[in-house]
């Protein structure tokens, strides 16, 4: 029985992290196992939709990827681990494998800990995020290149240089101690506000968002959460996440069209998911100190308590981004700050902010979007519709594109657009991507 494509890579997604940590843990060679693992995820990717999901799916790509792992081996070293792989490999009948897998004590989730060895503080934190971003959120290169504005190119220099210093460094395959976390504890947070954001709203494709992914990054936060639970920006991202994710069941019609954040019906938001958000951020602020995360979840916070889009409190939000453009200012955030501006003092003063926007925006949809919202508040149609338009170019979201496109056909239309309704419902700005809070 075939299987859907799209349920097949779901499912890839979720599996391809653990079939890293099982081959890592046993063979000890991150960089070999994280290869294997690739070309284990492409065989399935071609065979499964056609001949169906074989019956233990963990276990087959653990099968293949570790005869793809001996293949690779070379050196004469390399050769006598083989011969121990060999000795260890999941047999080849299915139903074998299954049993193999299930009755091996280590056979254990080990996402979290492939998540903290991805960002060890051999590497950089830029490569450390890609690495992760790939290994554990499952993201394909060239979706990290987009959410870092680089080319693909560069971006798959960046992941392949640091699997070999991983490699080099020897680092064993293991939870760091306690005292080893704040080395790596920005950077694990920061992979796990990339994943959610890729859920939240997906970079490209026909869907707006990615629900597996975006319950990855809660799941695995609730984890480090439990590991740091007197940790601020540990809390606030997950209140961040929780708060943006309640909005989810309201953020798509039935047809899969995009709904502004102004036009959502509230009644669908997850009220369990705001509250629990609500009660770990007002638990974590009075603690300080105050990071990023907190802050985003702040105003996400504010959101979600306002009964209806015109009663949202816009100059507590404005002043929360002050706040967060002081502690860690981005183009993204300067966007975010420009609406809320805009509802505060007017879209004259918001437009003002985006006069001088980074070169790093110049062909980001975001930056257009933005700018047709508040040419639109201000009544410039006409510029409204070319920014709208030029937005719609830009974006490889599907949904986006469809929502911005009919914005600028019922602006030039002379439609009527309801007040407050910004770039559809898009997260709040963060360091170098598109990030969760207001939207």
């Amino acid at each position: 029985m075939t299987a859907p494509a799209e349920d097949v890579e779901d499912l890839l997604r979720a599996l391809a992290p653990q079939v890293v940590g099982v081959l890592t843990r046993r063979y000890g060679d991150f960089a070999t196992a994280e290869d294997a693992v690739q070309e284990a995820l492409l065989d399935a990717a071609t065979q499964w939709p056609e001949e169906g999901l074989p019956r233990n799916p963990r276990g087959w790509l653990i099968q293949v990827a570790v005869r793809r792992m001996t293949e690779q081996v070379r050196s004469e070293q390399a050769r006598r681990r083989r011969e121990g792989l060999v000795a260890l490999q999941v047999p080849a009948d299915r139903s074998t494998a299954a049993a193999a897998d299930e009755d091996d004590p280590a056979a254990r989730d080990d996402t979290l800990t492939l998540l903290f060895l991805c960002c060890h503080p051999a590497l950089s934190p830029a490569s450390a995020i890609a690495l992760t971003l790939r290994s554990v959120g499952g993201l394909t290169t060239g979706e990290i290149a987009r959410a870092f504005l680089v080319p693909e190119t560069t971006m798959g220099q960046r992941i392949s240089r640091a699997k070999q210093r991983i490699k080099a460094s020897g680092v064993p395959f293991r939870m760091p101690d306690a005292a080893e976390w704040p080395a790596r504890l920005d950077a694990v947070l920061h992979v796990l506000y990339l994943v959610f954001n890729e859920g939240y709203t997906s970079s490209a494709g026909p869907d707006l968002q990615r629900v597996e992914l975006s319950r990855e990054a809660i799941r695995l936060t609730r984890a480090v959460h439990a590991l740091l639970p007197d940790d601020g920006e540990v809390a606030g991202l997950l209140a961040l996440m929780l708060l943006n994710d309640a909005r989810g069941p309201a953020r798509t019609g039935p047809g899969g069209d995009l709904v502004p954040l102004a036009e959502q019906d509230r009644t669908r938001w997850d009220a369990a998911a705001i509250a629990e958000g609500i009660a770990l951020i007002t638990a974590a602020l009075p603690r300080g100190p105050v990071g990023p995360y907190q802050v985003q979840a702040a105003i996400a916070a504010v959101h979600d308590e306002a009964p209806t889009a015109a009663e949202t409190d816009w100059p507590q939000i404005l002043a929360l981004y002050g706040v967060l453009a002081r502690i860690s200012d981005s183009p993204l955030v300067t966007l975010n700050r420009a609406v809320a501006t805009a509802m505060v003092d007017g879209p004259a003063a918001g437009l003002a902010l985006l006069a001088d926007a980074p070169a790093t925006l110049a062909d980001h949809h975001r930056l257009y979007a933005v700018r047709a919202h508040l040419h639109e508040l201000a009544g410039e149609r006409e510029a409204a519709v070319a920014d709208y338009r030029a937005a719609a170019r830009r974006t490889a979201s599907l949904p986006e594109r469809h929502h911005l496109s009919l914005r600028a056909a019922r602006l030039a239309n002379s439609a009527p657009r309801p007040e407050g309704s910004a770039d559809g419902d898009r997260p709040t700005a963060g360091p170098g991507v598109r990030t969760p809070s207001g939207g």
